[in-house]
C-alpha cells in the first residue's frame, strides 16, 4: 500500500509535467504552423500575382480558366485560394475599363457577379442539363448578333445613382466585349434589342372610330403599328439598391439570403462581389417613334409603366382594368409618335 501511495503521489506531477511539455510543445507547433501558413498565404498571393501576370496577354485581358462540373462546389470564398474574379468598375464609362458581366458557370474562379442569367428560367437550364438535352458545356455562338437599332451611350450610365438594375452595355456584349469573347470567355448577353409589329384589336377599332389615322410609318392600314423592342434581364449593383432601401449593403445581402432559405450563399461569403443577378423576372420596353428622341426632354414623350397581369392582356378577363389600361397607353403611344415624340411602354414582367 505504501509503495502504490508514494507512486500515486509521484505520477501526479509528473502528469502535470508531462501536460505542461505537451502543451509547450503545442503551442511551439501552432505558432509553427502560423508561421508556415503566414508564408504559405505570403506565397499563394506572390503566386497568384505571378499567375496573374502569365496570364494576361499585352492587351490585359486574363487568360479564362474553364470549370470542371464534376463536382459541386456549394460557395466560394473571397480570400480563397485561386478565386480571382475579373475585375469590374460599375459606373465607368469606357466598356473596356469598366470590364464584361460574367455569370457564367464555366468560369467560377473568376466570376464577378452572383446569381445566373435569364432569372427565374435558369431552372429550366437545369432540367434540361439533368435530362440530358442539353450539354453542359453548351456556349451559343453569339458573333453574330447585334442589336438593329442603337442605345447610347447616355451620360446616365455613368453615374451608379442612375444605373442601379441594369447593365448598360448588356445588348453590345458582343462588341465592346469582343476581345473577351475572342479569348474564350463566355459572356451572356443581358438586353435583347429588336424591332417588332404590334397587332391589337383595340388599335383597328380606334382607326374605325377615327382615333387613329394610318401613316404607313408608325401605323399601318391593318392596325399593326411599328415599334422597336428591348427585353431586358435584371443586374442589380448591390450597393445602390441597398442606398435606394434606406439599408446597408450587408443587411441586404442578409435578408436575401434569409428570405430564400440560403439560396445565394454568397451573397455572404463573397462581400468582394457587387452585381448580382437575381431570380425575378424581367422587363421588356416598347418604343414608337424615333429612339434618339427619348433622352431629350424638350421632346413629347408619352410612358406608361405597366405591371403584367396574364387574365387581363392575355385572356381579356374583366377582373381588372390592366388591359384597357395597356391599350390606351399604346394607342397615345402611336399618337404622340405620330407628331415628332416618342412612346414608351414599360412592361414588367
Amino acid at each position: 500500500r505504501k509503495r502504490k501511495t508514494k507512486a500515486k503521489e509521484h505520477s501526479f506531477p509528473l502528469l502535470i509535467i508531462k501536460f505542461k511539455s505537451i502543451t509547450h510543445t503545442q503551442k511551439t507547433l501552432n505558432n509553427a504552423n502560423m508561421s508556415l501558413s503566414n508564408t504559405a498565404h505570403k506565397n499563394k498571393k506572390l503566386k497568384r500575382e505571378s499567375d496573374h501576370d502569365k496570364a494576361t496577354d499585352d492587351d490585359g485581358i486574363p487568360v479564362p480558366e474553364i470549370t470542371s462540373l464534376d463536382y459541386v462546389n456549394l460557395t466560394t470564398h473571397s480570400d480563397a485560394f485561386g478565386v480571382d474574379p475579373v475585375p469590374i468598375s460599375w459606373s465607368h464609362p469606357d466598356p473596356s475599363v469598366r470590364g464584361p458581366v460574367i455569370c457564367t458557370v464555366r468560369h467560377n474562379s473568376q466570376r464577378n457577379a452572383i446569381g445566373a442569367h435569364s432569372g427565374s428560367y435558369c431552372i429550366y437550364t437545369g432540367l434540361a442539363v439533368a435530362a440530358g438535352k442539353l450539354n453542359p458545356d453548351y456556349v451559343p455562338n453569339l458573333k453574330l448578333t447585334k442589336p438593329v437599332f442603337n442605345i447610347g451611350p447616355h451620360k446616365s450610365w455613368s453615374d451608379p445613382k442612375k444605373i442601379a438594375s441594369i447593365d448598360p452595355f448588356g445588348h453590345i456584349v458582343t462588341d465592346v466585349f469582343a476581345k473577351y469573347i475572342n479569348k474564350g470567355f463566355d459572356i451572356r448577353p443581358t438586353i435583347a434589342v429588336t424591332k417588332a409589329h404590334i397587332d391589337l384589336p383595340e388599335c383597328r377599332e380606334a382607326i374605325a372610330a377615327g382615333r387613329l389615322k394610318p401613316d404607313g410609318k408608325i401605323l399601318l392600314p391593318s392596325g399593326q403599328s411599328i415599334c422597336s423592342k428591348a427585353a431586358i434581364e435584371p443586374v442589380w449593383y448591390l450597393p445602390e439598391i441597398a442606398r435606394r432601401f434606406g439599408c446597408t449593403e450587408a443587411n441586404l445581402r442578409q435578408s436575401i439570403f434569409r428570405m430564400t432559405n440560403g439560396m445565394y450563399p454568397e451573397l455572404i461569403t463573397r462581400p468582394d462581389i457587387k452585381i448580382f443577378l437575381p431570380p425575378i423576372g424581367g422587363l421588356t420596353i416598347y418604343i414608337w417613334g424615333d429612339v434618339d428622341t427619348i433622352p431629350d426632354e424638350d421632346i413629347e414623350l408619352t410612358c406608361r409603366v405597366h405591371d403584367e397581369c396574364n387574365g387581363s392582356d392575355v385572356f381579356g378577363s374583366d377582373i381588372c382594368t390592366c388591359r384597357p389600361y395597356l391599350t390606351h397607353a399604346i394607342e397615345e403611344c402611336i399618337k404622340t409618335a405620330q407628331r415628332g415624340g416618342g412612346g414608351l411602354v414599360i412592361y414588367f414582367r
